[in-house]
């Protein structure tokens, strides 16, 4: 009886109700694709880095574990130091430089026969390795959301280089360059941003950390095995980023507040009188109360559906239109926002379902 009353009361206004469950599903989609854009980059991230191969990380002292955040103060000249140790096979020096221009990328610099040692090398799917200094390789995804072709002109820290070659993503960097043209343009002649090892087994990880810790001048570099060095790309280590996460989902909760405020507060204005009914028949103030509430997790509920296909959704679409952008909509995240939806609709609606309750029948009853 109370079920029928409830849906019946949503179908009578249907304008309000759809109001509810849009605002409902805008607050689940905010959080989703933020979520999903902020967990796709920093999961985007840790694959590239685990795709190149190397067992050891060197950056420079005082370097963020956000590798192209570290500029190129490391001699070049460590590399054949790193090289002598213990059960170390191959180093590839590589300097990563931060580009603005239209959007914000890592350039990465490198030199070709040793990064690719550390990997088994590139998977050209079209051209070839470098033919010269002002050559580019590209990753599948940067070709084909730049619609870029071998042999197409593009610029890069205001320089023109032509590409030379599409490689298999998933190899560190999208764009690469010659590492003596990228320490020209960024002007680190004989300098490196970081130094990947190639290892003869990657259980001697540690074991080569340490030993790079004990080499004499190299005390206050920052060595880690790479796996150590992959679990920390998490959103809670990136600077800013959970916090930039908790102010979104805040803004999202007060979104759903207000609206599902607004919308049982004038639903209960609007049947005041039926309130009095109910009241004068016996109901309780509990009872009422579990009415209001009632519709507003069933109002939650339908946006919290539709919030959901609407991410997925919008997920599809980024993923045609800018493929670069990667979108993770996780499970566990879903779940968190099924809950905090219908915690901030529930939230909205205490105050009118208390009001409700509050009401006296034979004013409610006298009430046109």
């Amino acid at each position: 009886m109370i079920n029928r009353m409830i849906v019946g009361n949503l179908v009578h206004r249907p304008v309000r109700s759809l109001i509810s469950i849009v605002a409902v599903a805008l607050e689940v989609t905010l959080i989703l694709l933020i979520v999903g854009l902020s967990l796709g980059m920093v999961q985007d991230q840790r694959t590239r880095a685990a795709g190149i191969g190397a067992d050891v990380i060197v950056l420079p002292p005082g370097s963020s574990f956000i590798a192209g955040l570290t500029g190129s103060p490391m001699p070049i000249k460590v590399s054949g130091i790193l090289a002598k140790l213990p059960h170390v096979e191959s180093v590839a020096p590589v300097i990563t430089q931060i580009s603005t221009a239209g959007t914000l990328e890592i350039i990465t610099g490198i030199d070709l026969q040793s990064y690719e040692s550390l990997s088994g090398g590139f998977h050209y799917l079209k051209g070839g390795p470098f033919q010269g200094p002002n050559d580019v390789l590209v990753d599948d995804l940067f070709a084909q959301s730049k619609h870029s072709k071998v042999g197409d002109t593009i610029e890069i820290l205001n320089n023109a280089f032509r590409i030379c070659g599409v490689v298999e993503r998933g190899k560190g960097g999208r764009k690469f360059l010659p590492l003596s043209t990228m320490q020209d343009l960024t002007g680190a002649k004989d300098k490196a941003s970081m130094m990947y090892l190639k290892l003869d087994d990657p259980a001697n990880a540690d074991a080569v950390v340490d030993e790079i810790k004990h080499v004499p001048g190299m005390e206050r570099y920052v060595a880690s095995s790479m796996a150590t060095y992959l679990s920390m790309m998490t959103p809670t280590n990136y600077p800013y980023l959970s916090t930039f996460l908790r102010v979104v989902i805040g803004i999202a909760v007060v979104i759903g507040v207000l609206v599902i405020f607004q919308a049982m507060y004038t639903a209960v204005m609007e049947r005041t009188r039926e309130i009095g009914i109910l009241k004068s028949m016996g109901a309780s103030r509990l009872y009422i109360v579990n009415v209001v509430l009632r519709e507003t997790v069933l109002l939650a509920l339908g946006g919290i559906v539709l919030g959901v296909a609407f991410s997925l959704a919008a997920r599809a679409v980024l993923a045609q239109k800018l493929p670069l952008l990667q979108v993770i909509v996780a499970g566990t995240w879903i779940v968190r926002a099924t809950f905090i939806a219908i915690a901030s609709a529930v939230g909205g609606a205490l105050y009118p379902a208390f009001k409700a309750a509050q009401k006296d029948p034979i004013d409610a009853l006298a009430y046109e």
